[in-house]
């Protein structure tokens, strides 16, 4: 597809406007009724007011076939020279692929079957200046010519939107999702918030956040990695379920799995653990799976996943030592790294612990499929989650994985005023970014008193991969970041 706009629609655009005195592009118009609706209608004799975009037309001598476009239904339309005004026909014979327009008739079904619309009048609502790359499907669905330019295609979403009927559905999923999920928890009686986007401190243990300056106030802010301090400050105050749904950030790379900003869902509720949470994801992504098409089973890249609860659990210590075949967790600082060497594992990470997430990740997660919840971490990696009462140095953590993803994290949140800031002055210390700062106003709110309480966060982008089968995250988001043109 051509970046120059076609100068052939521009001549046209003149002609409409200089000679036939047309509008192009009109300020308002008679309200349609939506072509889905139309054609679960059937013929009618009623006069129908339809709208969209021209996406095919095949002139006759004295009668046009086309092919319009609204939503994600299209429908056929009949022009006669004889039933258009004179007007309206010379509009028609400068009308292109792309152009935007709305028509007036009865409907019915032609010789050949196919419900159509006898126009007439016509109007056009937006004269398109750039040629829409043209998208033909066959009688067995298949699509030829397709557009394999991703870049093109997310630079350019509206035209992915346009020629790819499989990008639209995969969003209108994706907003269907979502909506599922607010349903579950507003029906649960979960509360929606908002919280501050730009946050004074940071708060996100080992992630690279995006700084800026509040100029009025000349104080550094950072963008939220996670809204987790806020919304337990808000179950501090009384409100005992509590979720928000919106944008977080990691100044970090792109890849298949991971986008610099996304969408993630966390939510908290008191007088809950993490066994709570368990419970509650897996009723979540059940009905989300329903609200994207699903009954039961979701294949994703070529797998079949059952859905049916309850999930299988694994220990994140135990199923470590069962994959790798070793106790690493016993293993010296110098073994682990020469064991990452050895595996082409590349970590920045200087401290053991680490080094086992790495580890984890290698013979673990990227290898587990059916859904599974690994539990109990150690607590160097869950500086915010309580210690199992029966094992001091494992914490009550979960992350859910499905096909190789991580979908989920939750704890049983720390509620002990005293220990969470050891834990977080410990943390500041050796932390790039705190700068030995504090979060005291989330302090002052656990020694006012957080009961206890279970709390997760949802990878949205994650999810809607997995329950619409798709490969990258950047084709979940409707305008993923890309290096600018030059």
């Amino acid at each position: 597809m051509s970046d120059e706009k076609n100068s052939v629609r521009e001549e046209k655009l003149l002609h409409l406007k200089n000679d036939l005195g047309i509008d192009p592009y009109p300020a308002r118009c008679l309200i349609s009724r939506p072509i889905s609706e139309i054609r679960d209608s059937g013929e009618t004799e009623e006069i129908v007011v339809a709208s969209g975009r021209l996406t095919g037309k095949r002139e006759h001598g004295k009668t046009i076939f086309a092919d319009m476009r609204g939503g994600s239904a299209s429908i056929q339309l009949y022009f006669g020279k004889k039933v258009l005004s004179e007007k309206d026909w010379s509009v028609l014979e400068l009308l292109d692929l792309g152009d935007i327009v709305q028509v007036k008739g009865s409907v019915f079904i032609t010789r050949m079957g196919e419900l159509t619309i006898r126009c007439e009048e016509l109007e056009l609502l937006c004269k398109s200046l750039r040629q829409l790359p043209v998208v033909k499907v066959d009688a067995l669905g298949v699509a030829h010519d397709e557009v394999t330019d991703r870049d093109l295609l997310y630079r350019h979403r509206c035209v992915d939107l346009q020629v790819n009927p499989d990008s639209l559905k995969r969003f209108v999923k994706r907003s269907r999702i979502i909506s599922a999920l607010r349903s579950y928890l507003d029906s649960n009686g979960f509360l929606e918030v908002e919280t501050p986007v730009l946050q004074p401190l940071y708060g996100g243990a080992a992630a690279e956040p995006f700084e800026t300056m509040y100029g009025s106030m000349n104080q550094q802010f950072y963008l939220r990695i996670a809204t987790e301090l806020y919304l337990k400050r808000i179950i501090a105050g009384g409100i005992d379920r509590v979720y928000e749904l919106g944008k977080d950030f990691r100044n970090e790379g792109v890849d298949r799995t991971h986008s610099p900003e996304f969408t993630q869902l966390e939510l908290y509720e008191a007088y809950a653990d993490y066994n709570s949470m368990m419970n509650r994801f897996e009723e979540m992504i059940c009905l989300a799976a329903d609200a994207a098409g699903h009954s039961g089973t979701v294949v994703y890249q070529g797998t079949e996943f059952d859905l049916t609860p309850p999930f299988r659990r694994i220990g994140f210590m135990d199923s470590l030592k069962d994959a790798s075949g070793e106790d690493l967790f016993s293993w010296e600082q110098k073994d682990l790294i020469k064991l990452l060497d050895e595996k082409g594992i590349i970590t920045h990470a200087e401290d053991r612990i680490s080094m086992l997430d790495k580890l984890f990740d290698h013979y673990v997660a990227h290898r587990i499929l059916q859904p599974t919840f690994v539990i109990d971490y150690p607590e160097e990696l869950s500086p915010l989650a309580k210690h199992k009462e029966d094992s001091p140095h494992v914490t009550e953590r979960f992350e859910v994985f499905f096909g190789g993803l991580e979908l989920a994290n939750a704890f049983s949140e720390q509620n002990n005023p005293l220990l969470q800031r050891k834990i977080l002055t410990e943390q500041a210390e050796t932390s790039v970014h705190r700068k030995g700062e504090l979060d005291e106003e989330f302090l002052y709110a656990l020694e006012i008193g957080l009961p206890p309480t279970g709390g997760m966060g949802i990878g949205i982008d994650r999810l809607v991969m997995v329950l619409t089968d798709t490969g990258k995250i950047r084709d979940t988001i409707l305008f993923p970041h890309l290096r600018r043109n030059e």
